[in-house]
């Protein structure tokens, strides 16, 4: 999984923001269940999704105050 990048995001409407948020917000709580659970992941999936959590935030936002 690679870093997506902010210009891809910014194609996205509003709508498939929202979506992608609660996926990625979904993934995460599994990755935390994974690792309570001790079973096997990938531990930079955390920095990955953490950071596209943040930017799809950042591009909600922006788009909410124009």
């Amino acid at each position: 999984m690679a870093f997506t990048s902010f210009t891809e995001l910014k194609q996205l409407d509003d709508t498939q923001i929202a979506q992608s948020i609660l996926d990625c917000k979904k993934e995460l709580f599994d990755l935390r269940l994974q690792k309570a659970t001790r079973q096997s992941f990938k531990s930079h999936n955390f920095k990955h999704l953490k950071r596209k959590i943040s930017q799809l935030l950042t591009l909600e936002r922006q788009r909410a105050q124009n």
